[in-house]
């Protein structure tokens, strides 16, 4: 992982006689570590150059050399031991595996990612010395199909049993519960989504998910509600159900979506089939349930299935046979996946909604439901990452009906984020993080192991070094690009 540009050296003599050409390089090691250094032919194998963390991603450590056009080897000394980057050209030398570069005299065509700095509107000109050069060629369309077909091929011959965990829990509501008792469940519960069991007829009919809680707290804050805050205290699942498309009108999709029947899939469904369900019903939680009997009678509630299942199943199959999927070891930057930042002159594309901590959480909830996401990065003035705001976060004003003493207009996202801070579960997080992020030079294989983990919804793509956001990739982008 290099980024090249030229640059003069002062003259060799006081009469100017020759020049000789520097090239800025950084060198990446992604890999983690706890001293991490460099050494090269260019320092002539005998100096370790120290390699120092990137603020922000401890776990990317970088060094800058000026280094004179030609060929050069290098290695890294990671914790006493000698690594070389498999992800970049490497070949055996005299000192074994080593990694190689080339560099010319000019400055190399570069292929610039949405971190470069000629893709920002606040460009330093001094950051052209970190234009990055990819050193994974380009893929071509037909290796781009091959990945898809041989994925599909996968999915499609194993099931949705494969999803079911050894041991677990798995929570139910049943619709005659009082919304506001069944939104303390989910909070104190950790989870963001429940089936729901209507006993009359004896089978599972929806979900209550953070969204309803959101539709909920819009209604209570509208002067002209049908819904009063004494009658949410004894408003069930079922009435809330039943008059949700009268409440909101002005949502006509979501009202639509809200009627429709329960999205479930079987345990002998095939993955492939799961995905589809997800991605054409543009829903996070597919439960699996299974019943005996022909008629659909006393079914079973075995599992809830989320994407990041399936994509764990995808990464443990090939993580051992990755060269059979071309796309993988592709940037994230080079290929069409997620939601980016408009580049300068940019007029097509979904724009990312971000937010500043300040905002209101009536605004953030607004934007929620308006441009249809399932969270919001929280920046700062330069557009640095500082938090993220989810669906699922709303729960928290459930502690201690929080949502009864508060104006939604006059909380702020930071104060509605604090709510959250001692919540007793864990997930959404990941080592205790909440906002999980990715570089655009992270390879498609290191996105979706991270997007796998459960919990994990989405990354946010930032600058390595000032986190300033640069796009989005939840797991729907992963399966869209790869099934769609």
């Amino acid at each position: 992982m290099f980024a090249p540009r030229t640059e003069s050296a002062p003259p060799e003599n006081s009469e100017g006689v020759g020049t000789v050409v520097l090239v800025p390089t950084r060198f990446v090691w992604p890999y983690g570590g706890r001293r991490v250094f460099l050494t090269g032919s260019f320092t002539r194998w005998t100096e370790h150059l120290p390699m120092s963390p990137v603020e922000g991603c401890p776990t990317v450590f970088q060094a800058i050399c000026s280094l004179t056009p030609g060929f050069h080897q290098y290695k890294f000394y990671v914790d006493g031991e000698w690594r070389h980057d498999e992800r970049q050209p490497y070949v055996t030398g005299n000192y074994g595996m080593v990694n190689t570069i080339l560099l010319a005299g000019d400055p190399i065509p570069a292929i610039l990612s949405p971190e470069t700095p000629g893709s920002r509107s606040h460009m330093d000109v001094d950051n052209y010395a970190f234009q990055r050069v990819e050193a994974v060629p380009r893929i071509s369309e037909a290796d781009i199909e091959i990945s898809r077909h041989r994925i599909s091929v996968f999915l499609s011959s194993h099931t949705a049993y494969e999803l079911l965990p050894e041991s677990g829990k798995v929570i139910a509501l049943d619709v005659n519960l009082p919304v506001k008792q069944a939104f303390h469940i989910l909070y104190e519960q950790g989870i963001p989504v429940a089936p729901l069991w209507d006993s009359y007829k004896g089978q599972f009919v929806g979900v209550l998910s953070a969204f309803d809680f959101i539709l909920i707290l819009r209604e209570l804050g509208n002067h002209g509600s049908n819904l009063t805050e004494e009658e949410l205290e004894t408003h069930t699942i079922l009435a809330w159900k039943e008059g949700k498309s009268q409440f909101n009108r002005q949502f006509d999709d979501h009202a639509r979506q809200f009627q429709r029947r329960l999205i479930h899939a079987g345990p002998f469904d095939s993955l492939k089939d799961a995905a589809l369900k997800f991605l054409q019903n543009g829903v996070s939680t597919v439960p699996i349930i299974h019943s005996s009997s022909q008629d659909g009678s006393f079914p079973q509630l075995l599992h809830l299935a989320s994407l990041s299942g399936i994509l764990k199943c995808i990464c443990r199959h090939f993580r051992h046979c990755s060269s059979s999927l071309p796309i993988l070891q592709q940037p994230i930057s080079a290929i069409p996946l997620g939601t980016w930042v408009p580049k300068i002159g940019e007029s097509n594309g979904r724009p990312l909604a971000m937010l500043r901590p300040n905002a209101s959480l009536s605004s953030a909830l607004s934007l929620l439901v308006q441009a249809q996401v399932s969270s919001i990065p929280i920046v700062d003035d330069n557009d640095s990452l500082l938090d993220i705001y989810s669906r699922s976060d709303i729960t928290a004003l459930a502690k201690d009906r929080v949502y009864a003493q508060v104006h939604l207009d006059e909380m702020s996202i930071h104060q509605a984020l604090q709510l959250g801070q001692d919540a007793a579960s864990p997930y959404g997080f990941l080592n205790g993080q909440r906002c999980q992020m990715c570089l655009p030079s992270d390879s498609l294989q290191k996105v979706m192991e991270r997007l796998a983990n459960p919990g994990v919804r989405r990354l946010v793509i930032v600058e390595a070094g000032s986190k300033r956001v640069e796009g989005i990739i939840s797991l729907g982008d992963i399966f869209r690009f790869l099934l769609c």
